[in-house]
Parts: structure tokens; sequence; C-alpha cells
């Protein structure tokens, strides 16, 4: 195998298999008709509720390769006024009550539910225009936010790469988690997407292109030894390769990116 026949395999088994889809389809719609019945109050309900975030995009790694991977689901609230902190309490009681036996705390600024399969990050929200929302900056805060944007410019940048941006995408997220999380996930996803990948073909191509434009310049120096560490092994594949010594590049990526 070579070195980026590997890199398309890990690339593939990135994806949600059918079981774990059709379970988080269950456990969305279960969630949608809780929060229906829920909060009822006339003028004091819910106007919208929907997911966002990678789950959308298409870039949510399975469990088995990142451990804190999960839904994020945007409650929208009809009234508004009060402070974020208000709304977390909310959503906090809802899930204590409809999800009683399920692990829950929240994590400004949103409650997680972690069911057996997947987690929900429930975020709560208030419509500003259009599809512009206020969503929590800490307890006090609001911040706004246009919660799926970024979808249409992925969906595009993929296109136009041949379809190699979302696979390099979830490489280098599953590369992330592996090494203890160096980057905020969405921040990682933009800024893949805001590269240039001239003279890129296949998926090694996409993946080594990535840490080329790393720089190791982080203020927490484990993180920089962690981007150190890659650069040095994708220079080692590089020379094996160069060397003709395939076997060799192949067990030196998958140091990078284990089995």
């Amino acid at each position: 195998m070579t070195v980026n026949s590997y890199l398309v395999s890990r690339a593939s088994d990135a994806v949600l298999s059918a079981d774990e889809k059709a379970s988080i389809a269950t456990s969305v719609t279960t969630l949608s008709s809780r929060l229906t019945s829920y909060f009822t109050v006339a003028g004091d309900g819910l106007t919208s509720h929907f997911r966002f975030g990678s789950h959308t995009r298409g870039t949510i790694l399975p469990r088995k390769m990142d451990a804190h991977s999960d839904v994020d689901y945007m409650i929208v609230f009809e009234k508004g006024g009060l402070n974020p902190q208000t709304y977390l309490t909310r959503l906090r009681k809802f899930a204590e009550q409809k999800y009683a036996s399920s692990e829950l705390y929240q994590s400004s600024p949103t409650v997680v539910l972690e069911l057996n399969h997947i987690k929900f990050d429930l975020v709560p929200a208030l419509s500003s225009w259009g599809t512009t929302y206020q969503i929590p900056k800490g307890p006090d805060e609001w911040q706004s936010t246009n919660p799926n944007d970024f979808n249409s410019t992925l969906e595009t940048a993929n296109g136009n790469n041949s379809y190699l941006i979302k696979p390099t995408v979830r490489l280098v997220k599953f590369w992330n988690a592996e090494a203890g999380y160096v980057y905020d996930s969405y921040g990682l996803e933009k800024w893949i997407v805001g590269l240039s990948f001239y003279g890129c073909y296949t998926q090694k191509d996409y993946f080594f292109k990535v840490f080329d434009n790393l720089s190791a310049n982080e203020v927490a120096q484990w993180r920089n030894d962690k981007i150190t560490r890659a650069k040095d092994i994708i220079a080692r594949v590089r020379k094996y390769e160069a060397d003709d010594m395939p076997n060799s590049a192949e067990i030196e990526v998958k140091k990078l990116i284990p089995a």
C-alpha cells in the first residue's frame, strides 16, 4: 500500500457509518419532539431548533476517531431580553427532565447532553435578522453568528478541489484529536478551506500541504511540540519515498494517522 492509498483509506474510515447515521437521525428526531412538547408556553416558547456545525457539513468524525465528536443543535427562544445563563438554565432543566439517565453538564456557551452513541451541544439562541442569531458568549454576553454560513463555502471549495477538501479536513481533524486537540476544530476547518492547494492532485498532496502551512508558533509549548512532530514525520515520509522505500514511508505516516 502506498502512502496515498493508505490516507485515502483512512479518510474513508473517517466517515460516519450507516448505523451511526441512522442512530443520530433517530436521536435528532427524538430531541426535536421532546423540545416541542416541553417548551409550550405561548409567547415564551421556541421559534425553531435545528442542527448546525460539522454534522451538517459532513466533516463530523466517528466517535472511534474523536471521543469529543458531537452534534451542534441550536434552540431559538421566542422571548428575548434575558441573559444567556437564563436560557442555558432552561435548557439544562429540559434535559434533566427529558433525559434523566443521560450525562449532562454545562460547557458555556452550551449544555452538553451525552448519549451512548453521540453528544449533543445544545446552544440557546435568539433571532437577530435573516439567518443571523445571538448565542451566548459566556453567561452574561451575547454574540452574533450565522450558524450554517460556512457550509456553502466548504461545499464550493470541495467541488473546486476534486472533492478532496472534505476528506482532508477529516484526516486533519483526526490528527488533531489524536494530538490532544492542538487547535479548535471549527477554526481548523475554516483555515484549511482558506488555503491554496495549487499543484495538489492526490489525497497525500492535500494532506501534506496542510502541514506544510502549519507553524509551530503557538503560546503553549506542548502544541508546538505536536506540530513539530507532525512536520518531522512528513519530512521523513517524503525522504523514504524519494529513496524508493515505500514500506518505510507507510510505517512512518501511520505515526501521524494511526491505523
